[in-house]
C-alpha cells in the first residue's frame, strides 16, 4: 500500500479510459497567500514553503520556494504586496532546517485577509480569540490531562516537517457526478492526527468567498508509528462543468489533535490547522470540462 516511486507518484498522468487521474502532493506550510505560512519559527516570523509574492512575481505569478517572512499588515483580500523576507532557505540545507522548530501562529492571526469564519456553528466567535504563538510540540490539547496519557512528539522542525511526500489518485466518470479521491502518504509526523480538506474554485475569490471544507466527513486519518498514512473519501460532485469546483487538496496536521466535522478547524490559517502536503499548483481543470 505505502510504495512510493515509479507511478505511484506523479505530477499528473494523461488522462485513461477509466477515468483515473495520479498526482504528487508536495510538502509545505502555506495556505493561501495570507498570512504567509501557517507556521512560525522561534523569533515570530513565518516560515514559508508555497508560493512567495516578490516584487514583480505577485499572486498567481508567484513562485514556489522558502524563506522566512516578517510580519507585515496584509494587502485587502483579493491583493498581493510582496513579502518581507528575512532569509531565503535552502532547502537541501539540512543542518539549518533543523534549527527551525515550528510553531503555530498567534490569535488573531497576523498578516491575515482572508476573514472567513470556518466554524460558524461550532465557534462563532472565532475572531475574537487571542492567544499566543505556540511550539507545535507543546500545542495544550483541549480538555487534557496528564492520567489520560497525551501523546507528544519532541520538537517538531523544518527539516521533519519537509520530509512528508503523497501520492493523490482520483477516479471519475466522465459523465461527472461522483468522484473519489485516494490519499497514499509517508513521511508524516507519527501517531498524528491529520485531516484532509478541499480548496474549491470560489474559496478565494474576492467576492463573496465559498468556505473551503473537508474532502469527505469524517475526514480523519491517524498516521502509524512510521509515518506512514492513508485515506479515502468520495464527493458527490466535486468537478461540475459550470460551479464551485475542487482546484486543490490539501493534507492538515491538526495541532490541537481533533477534528470538527463539517469544518476545516475552529480557527483555520495556523491557528490550529497547519498544511503539510498539498498539490503544487491548483488542478482538476481539464476533468469533465466542456
Amino acid at each position: 500500500m505505502f510504495q512510493f516511486g515509479g507511478d505511484a507518484v506523479m505530477k499528473c498522468s494523461k488522462q485513461s479510459g477509466d477515468g483515473s487521474r495520479r498526482y504528487e502532493l508536495v510538502p509545505t506550510t502555506q495556505g493561501p497567500l495570507y498570512p504567509p505560512s501557517e507556521a512560525m519559527d522561534q523569533q515570530g516570523n513565518f516560515v514559508v514553503v508555497g508560493r512567495i509574492n516578490r516584487e514583480g512575481a505577485l499572486g498567481g505569478s508567484a513562485e514556489w520556494g522558502a524563506a522566512l517572512v516578517a510580519p507585515s499588515e496584509a494587502p485587502p483580500f483579493g491583493r498581493h504586496s510582496p513579502y518581507t523576507i528575512v532569509e531565503e532557505l535552502d532547502l537541501s540545507d539540512s543542518e539549518r532546517l533543523h534549527d527551525i522548530v515550528l510553531h503555530t501562529l498567534p490569535l488573531p492571526l497576523p498578516a491575515n485577509n482572508y476573514d472567513m469564519l470556518f466554524a460558524p456553528e461550532q465557534n462563532p466567535d472565532a475572531h475574537s480569540v487571542t492567544r499566543p504563538s505556540v511550539p507545535f510540540h507543546l500545542v495544550r490539547y483541549p480538555d487534557e490531562r496528564d492520567i489520560d496519557g497525551p501523546k507528544r512528539l519532541p520538537p517538531i522542525t523544518l527539516a521533519r516537517w519537509m520530509a512528508a511526500k503523497g501520492g493523490l489518485t482520483v477516479r471519475y466518470s466522465i459523465d461527472g457526478g461522483p468522484a473519489e479521491f485516494e490519499l497514499v502518504m509517508s513521511g508524516l509526523l507519527p501517531n498524528s492526527l491529520y485531516t484532509v480538506m478541499t480548496l474549491k474554485a470560489w474559496d478565494l475569490r474576492p467576492d463573496n468567498p465559498t468556505r473551503p471544507g473537508p474532502l469527505g466527513i469524517p475526514n480523519v486519518f491517524v498516521s502509524s508509528n512510521d509515518g506512514f498514512g492513508y485515506y479515502k473519501a468520495t464527493l458527490p460532485d466535486p468537478f461540475p462543468q459550470e460551479g464551485n469546483r475542487v482546484i486543490n487538496v490539501i493534507v492538515l496536521w491538526m495541532s490541537e489533535q481533533r477534528s470538527h466535522a463539517g469544518a476545516i478547524g475552529h480557527y483555520g490559517l495556523g491557528g490550529d490547522v497547519h498544511a503539510q502536503l498539498k498539490l503544487q499548483t491548483n488542478s482538476f481543470y481539464d476533468i469533465n470540462s466542456a
